[in-house]
């Protein structure tokens, strides 16, 4: 694929990932923050994450940190924006981008469940805005979902798709915008189950974590679950569907357990208690099980 300059707004946890794997797939990147220190520092933690991951140090040579977000814009022709999770900001964002930009630039906006729908309503040319969905961390998690809103241009799409393929990632086409889009909707629905199980005082937190990591958590990263449906065969999870879908939780709002954490204070790793208390040394010895399981899974 031909070399887009592409410009990243925000330079923050994701924005530097996303930075790093663009410019580790040769394109020239520009990157804006409108804090001093994060612009700042940018350069230094992408060259930081190369070492550490023993990929190509002079890729951070192509990363250019720019003040001013017209200048970072203009000559780009992909922009993807990564800014806090506040859909005001955002719009504010991509109004102040479309005015910057090239006519003919993708507009992309990273975001974990917002709708890019209403991110993007008010631009004038909304067939070229699309949304890009990264996991963190960008530089670990190999998928990007890439969502089309009833306006994005199927040029759009296609081009967005190869882009991250080429860059190593693995892109995930969303053809309905909905909140949350595929992955967070799949994860969240366990979770709520995971919730509920712990409220119901069927088992405790630290089982439900255990059940997950001994079972089929063993086996999801090459099996999904509709390709495990169809391996055991789609008459038995119907029968499988019929005994337990009446007694999974399927309340439309959030459990009353977790309001009643939040309420308390219990916030999980930021006051040191949430659905288990954690010391210091275990959340660090859980981050780095986290960080070294998905390097291992870079080579797999």
């Amino acid at each position: 694929m031909t070399k887009t300059k592409i410009a990243v707004i925000g330079a923050g946890l994701m924005g530097h990932g996303i930075a790093q794997l663009f410019a580790l797939a040769g394109h020239d990147v520009t990157i804006t923050d409108p804090s001093p220190v994060s612009l700042a520092t940018v350069k230094d933690r992408i060259s930081a994450n190369l070492r550490d991951l023993g990929d190509e140090p002079k890729a951070v040579e192509r990363v250019t940190p720019v003040a001013a977000l017209v200048d970072c814009v203009r000559d780009a022709g992909y922009i993807v924006e990564a800014a806090p999770e506040d859909l005001a900001i955002k719009q504010k964002l991509f109004a102040d981008i479309e005015a910057a930009a090239r006519p003919d630039a993708i507009l992309a906006s990273n975001t974990s469940v917002i709708q890019i729908t209403a991110i993007m309503q008010h631009l004038k040319h909304r067939e070229r805005a699309v949304g890009t969905h990264w996991w963190n961390p960008p530089f670990l998690v190999p998928l990007v979902e890439v969502i089309g809103t009833e306006w994005t241009s199927a040029a759009t799409v296609d081009f967005t798709m190869k882009l991250h393929k080429d860059a190593g990632k693995t892109p995930a086409h969303v053809k309905k915008d909905v909140p949350g889009f595929i992955g967070n909707r799949l994860q969240h629905a366990l979770w709520r189950e995971a919730v509920s199980l712990v409220e119901n005082g069927i088992c405790d937190a630290e089982t439900v974590d255990t059940v997950i990591k001994a079972s089929f958590g063993r086996r999801i990263a090459v099996l999904g679950p509709l390709e495990n449906a169809d391996l055991v065969g789609t008459d038995l999870t119907l029968q499988i569907h019929q005994n337990v879908l009446p007694h999974i939780d399927s309340r439309p709002g959030p459990s009353p357990y977790l309001e009643k954490l939040v309420a308390e204070g219990k916030l999980g790793f930021k006051s040191g208690e949430g659905f288990r208390k954690w010391t210091p040394e275990q959340q660090a010895e859980l981050r780095a099980a986290v960080v070294q399981h998905l390097k291992k899974s870079r080579h797999s």
